[in-house]
C-alpha cells in the first residue's frame, strides 16, 4: 500500500479529540512527547476558534527587542552557543540590533569563537565561475518562488519525514516548511493554497523535475504545475544534475538540517514544532549576508495579486475551436480518430487552431502540446519540440 501523507494538523486534532473525551492532558503530553505548555495552547486554540484553530497560524513579521544585560563577550558566546550555525558576521549584526551598541569587527568575534572552541573551520573549497542560465533574473519579491522536497529523514519512531519548503527567491523568506509523511501532490497543493492565501501569487514557482512537480510525460506536466498555470502562475524547471540553479533554496535547506533533524525528533508533531521555530528564527532573527545583513522579514511583502475565490477557466480567443479532454486523455477532434493526449489533463480545456499544411496545433493556456496529424488513415500526435525548461 501505498504511503499515507500525515500532516501535523491530523495529530492535531487527535490529541483534541482525546482531551474532550476525559483523558488526561499531563498523560496525553507525554505520549504525544510535547511540553504541557504547548498542549493547553493547543486546547485554548480550539475552545476559541474550533478546528481551524489547529490549523497552522500566521507567522507575519513580529519583532520583540530584548537588551541583553551581560557583557559583550559573554552575549557573543550566549548567542553563538543557541545559533551554533552562525557566523561573526551574523551574531555581529544580530547582536547590534539587539543592544544598540557598536560590536567589535567581525574578525575579532571570529576571534573569540576560536578561544572558546566555539568555531566551525571550513576546509577549502574549489570556487567555480558562475555560468548563467536562462531562468527568469529576479529582481523583486515574489517574482519567483523556490519549492522543493528535502531529502527525507527517519524519525525517532522510526518512521519519515519529507519536509516541503517553499522560499521567496529574492528576500530568501521561508514561506511554509511542512513536515509530511510522504511525497503527496494533494498535500503538496493543500500547502501551496494556504501559503498562496496568506501570501498572495507569485510570478514564477522554480522547482526540480521530480515529483510532484514534474513528470517523464507530455511536456512535464503534472497535477500540480496544471494548478499553478492556472492561476497565471510560470512553472520554472531547473536542468536536471543543476541544483546549483536553485542555489539560495538548496543552501537553506543545509541550514535547516543542521538545525532541525540533528537528532531527528521523536515523532511528526514535535518534529514540526522544530520546523516552525526554524522559520521563525529564518525569517525573523537570522540576518543575511546577500540582503546586506537583513533579515528575510525586512524585505519581504505580501504580493498584490491575491488568490482569487475559484480556479479560472482556460480561455483560447485566437484559437478555432476549445476541446476537452476526457477522463482517460484521450481528445477527440471533429473529424479526426480520437488520440491519446495526457491523462494529467484529464477535463481541462484545450485549444486547437489549423494550421496551413493541414494540421492541427493543440494548446494548454500558452503552452504549445503538439500537432494532430493525419497519416494515412491514421490520426496521430505529434509532440512539439521539447523546449529548455529554462527558457
Amino acid at each position: 500500500m501505498p504511503w499515507k501523507a500525515t500532516k501535523p494538523v491530523d495529530l492535531r486534532v487527535e490529541f483534541v479529540g482525546r482531551l474532550q473525551r476525559g483523558e488526561r492532558m499531563t498523560d496525553l503530553c507525554r505520549e504525544y512527547g510535547v511540553s504541557r505548555k504547548t498542549g493547553h495552547k493547543l486546547w485554548n486554540r480550539y475552545q476559541e476558534l474550533g478546528v481551524i484553530g489547529l490549523e497552522e497560524q500566521s507567522r507575519a513579521p513580529k519583532w520583540t527587542w530584548n537588551r541583553m544585560a551581560a557583557e559583550t563577550a559573554e552575549a557573543i558566546l550566549t548567542m553563538r552557543r543557541k545559533h551554533p550555525t552562525w557566523g561573526p558576521l551574523k551574531l555581529k549584526s544580530t547582536l547590534e540590533r539587539e543592544l544598540g551598541a557598536k560590536l567589535p569587527a567581525a574578525s575579532s568575534i571570529g576571534n573569540l569563537l576560536r578561544k572558546h572552541d566555539l568555531s566551525q573551520r571550513r576546509g577549502l573549497r574549489h570556487r567555480h565561475a558562475a555560468r548563467p542560465t536562462r531562468l527568469l533574473s529576479v529582481q523583486a519579491v515574489n517574482e519567483v518562488w523556490c519549492a522543493d522536497y528535502k531529502g527525507q529523514f527517519r524519525l525517532g519512531n522510526g518512521s519519515y519525514c519529507y519536509p516541503l519548503t517553499i522560499t521567496d527567491q529574492h528576500s530568501r523568506y521561508l514561506l511554509a516548511c511542512e513536515g509530511m509523511g510522504a511525497i503527496s501532490e494533494e498535500q503538496a497543493r493543500e500547502v501551496f493554497q494556504d501559503v498562496m492565501r496568506e501570501h498572495g501569487l507569485p510570478g514564477a514557482i522554480r522547482t526540480d523535475n521530480g515529483a510532484p512537480f514534474a513528470t517523464t510525460g507530455l511536456a512535464g506536466l503534472s497535477k500540480l504545475s496544471i494548478y499553478w498555470m492556472l492561476l497565471g502562475i510560470k512553472h520554472e524547471r531547473i536542468r536536471p544534475g543543476h541544483p546549483e540553479e536553485n542555489g539560495r533554496h538548496e543552501r537553506m535547506h543545509r541550514t535547516l538540517k543542521a538545525e532541525t533533524t540533528r537528532p531527528a525528533r521523536p515523532n511528526l508533531l514535535q518534529q514540526q514544532e522544530s520546523f516552525d521555530a526554524f522559520r521563525d528564527v529564518f525569517n525573523t532573527k537570522r540576518p543575511h549576508e546577500a540582503l546586506e545583513m537583513l533579515r528575510p522579514a525586512d524585505v519581504f511583502q505580501a504580493s498584490s495579486r491575491l488568490y482569487p475565490a475559484s480556479l479560472p477557466e482556460p480561455s483560447y480567443p485566437l484559437h478555432d475551436d476549445t476541446i476537452f479532454v476526457s477522463r482517460t486523455g484521450y481528445l477527440r477532434v471533429p473529424g479526426l480518430d480520437r488520440f491519446y493526449l495526457t491523462t494529467v489533463l484529464a477535463g481541462q480545456a484545450v485549444g486547437i487552431r489549423e494550421g496551413y499544411d493541414g494540421s492541427w496545433l493543440v494548446s494548454f493556456l500558452d503552452l504549445d502540446l503538439g500537432y494532430i496529424e493525419k497519416n494515412g488513415s491514421q490520426t496521430i500526435f505529434r509532440p512539439a519540440s521539447p523546449a529548455s525548461p529554462n527558457v
